[in-house]
Order: C-alpha cells, then structure tokens, then sequence
C-alpha cells in the first residue's frame, strides 16, 4: 500500500474493532490478549500485519473465522475510498 492518511488506517482499524467486539467482549478480549501474547500487538498493528489477526481469529472461532471476516467486510463498505485497503487486507486475510 502506497501513502495512506492516517485518518483512513483508523477508520479501517476502528471498523475491524466494531467487527470483533460485536461478537462479544470474551472473545474481543481473548483476542487481543492472543495478539499480545503471540505477536507483541494490539489490534491497530494488524493493518501492517493482517496474517496475525488471521491466525487469532483462526484460533479464537475456528472453522466459523470465516464468517468473522464477512463481518468485518460489511463494517468497511461503510467507508469510501478505501478499496485498494480492503483488497490488500483481504488478500491475506482470505488464505
């Protein structure tokens, strides 16, 4: 990814983050803690490294991850703007 505002990188972020706690804040926090304790990280750092949230989500929902990511999905077509973001995400993120 080319120059990217910062305002865009915590849109991007802050959806990913809706995303995640929808689904609980158990499995927000079992997955931040994964984050911190496998990689060193937070959430934000996932833009630069998509294929850590990857592996978490794979850990925390197992076979149904997949249905985490469409979630994601949703939240960011609420933004504009961002597509060559999303297809980069997206391209790691839907190994």
């Amino acid at each position: 990814m080319d120059y990217i505002k910062k305002e865009d990188k915590l849109a991007f972020i802050s959806c990913i983050e809706v995303a995640l706690m929808r689904r609980g804040n158990t499995n927000y926090n079992f997955i931040v803690a994964k984050l911190a304790s496998l990689y060193n990280c937070d959430v934000v750092d996932c833009f630069e490294h998509p294929e850590y949230l990857l592996t978490v989500l794979k850990q925390v929902y197992k076979e149904d991850y997949k249905s985490i990511l469409d979630d994601i999905k949703l939240e960011l077509d609420k933004l504009v703007g961002i597509e060559e973001m999303k297809a980069e995400f997206f391209k790691i993120m839907e190994d």
